[in-house]
């Protein structure tokens, strides 16, 4: 009996979920075709740009599938032909399907604001943050002194995240180049009124006087215009910055429009109560109009739930619908501190920060097994820099 032809496009959160779902299932044959040769882990990737290890954020495919029965090849996915059943790459490749799952993430957004794709750096990959950690210690080794602004640009998660971060890892590298003591200035700009403004009042006043207490200055309510190589540009006033991150705005992976799928709000593509956008496509993670999309546990969820469903249909029975599940959001913000919500329940400190530290190994788990899931977690507990001097200085 011939096997049924599974292509899963991207190797983030939801299409690893669902290959791995499916490896062992000897009625599938599955192929993941991603762009990177690594998982990247999202969450832990603000600590990788203060100091963490490259290894806590990011995930070998090669290690996740090992042993499995999954087909993993690198590369990107241009076109889906919907009536031949195939998708070809941008590097001329043709891959053939009878289900095809998508998860492809989104990409960086910059709403045309002027100067920004130029000149503000990033931490959405391993890459960007590499760019950034090296930019930090180059800076203070040519001017023997850290930046007159260290701006961060959005005031979600990830943008409180490395606020949070950020003051100690400077301090820490300040000290390394033997740069006498100085304060820090850290700004964090919002465009709307308050900071987390999707989430309830209370956390974001939880989070701004957290913030207040790191030292973190915050512009609220006001709109980035424009940056230069010297400065950037704030409700018509100027800061004075080399050092500009841009944690604001992401849009959905331009493959979507690029191929006439139904898009909804926020440019997600439309799918039915089965996470279908059309006949054996199924849409995933970031990429679907569902109510949590845009989190890494919506993207398991999603990726297990389609695998199920193939699974179940495999065996002669009928589509289960899809029921979203609300994440428990946890939200660092700073040294042992981070506010959670969890339902109805908010609560914020230390017990927080536990829960974190609980929540990663988890997801590390959701991908590996226990044992290489404990090995992944405790790289967060040694430092990486390829600074030389920061690496004598630690030594």
């Amino acid at each position: 009996m011939a096997k049924e032809k599974v292509l899963v496009l991207g190797g983030g959160f939801g299409g690893v979920k669902a290959a791995l779902e499916l490896a062992d299932d000897s009625r599938f044959a599955v192929t993941l075709l991603s762009e990177d040769t690594d998982l990247r882990y999202y969450p832990t990737l603000y600590h990788t740009a203060t100091g963490g290890r490259l290894a806590n954020s990011s995930l070998p495919l090669s290690r996740i599938f090992e042993g499995k029965a999954v087909k993993i090849v690198q590369g990107s996915a241009e076109t889906v032909d919907r009536k031949a059943k195939t998708v070809a790459t941008k590097d001329g490749q043709t891959y053939d399907y009878d289900s095809l799952i998508i998860g492809l993430g989104v990409v960086t957004n910059y709403f045309g604001i002027p100067g920004l794709a130029e000149y503000s750096y990033s931490i959405k990959s391993q890459s960007e943050v590499q760019r950034l950690k090296k930019h930090l210690h180059q800076q203070l080794a040519d001017e023997r002194q850290p930046d007159l602004h260290y701006v961060i640009i959005g005031g979600g998660p990830t943008g409180i995240e490395l606020a949070g971060a950020l003051p100690g890892y400077l301090k820490q590298i300040i000290r390394n180049h033997g740069i006498k003591d100085r304060k820090v200035h850290i700004d964090l700009i919002e465009a709307l009124p308050r900071l987390l403004p999707l989430l309830p009042k209370k956390v974001s006043k939880a989070v701004r006087r957290r913030m207040a207490k790191l030292g973190i200055r915050l512009y609220l309510g006001k709109a980035v215009e424009g940056q230069s190589a010297d400065e950037l540009t704030v409700s018509g006033k100027p800061i004075r910055s080399h050092t500009v991150i841009w944690t604001a705005g992401v849009t959905n992976h331009p493959f979507f429009k690029e191929n006439n799928f139904a898009l909804m709000a926020r440019g997600k593509a439309g799918v039915d109560t089965y996470l279908r956008a059309d006949e054996n496509i199924f849409v995933i993670g970031d990429n679907a109009n569902t109510p949590f999309s845009g989190l890494a546990q919506t993207a398991l969820h999603d990726g297990e739930f389609v695998a199920q469903n193939l699974r179940r249909r495999a065996g002669g029975k009928g589509f289960r619908s899809y029921v979203a599940k609300q994440p428990v959001t946890v939200i660092p913000a700073g040294p042992r501190w981070a506010s959670v919500i969890w339902g109805r329940l908010n609560f914020n400190g230390r017990t927080g920060w536990l829960l974190r530290e609980a929540a990663d190994l988890t997801g590390f788990h959701d991908l590996e097994p226990w044992p290489k899931a404990a090995r992944q977690f405790m790289t967060e507990f040694s430092p990486e820099d390829d600074c030389p001097t920061c690496a004598t200085a630690t030594n």
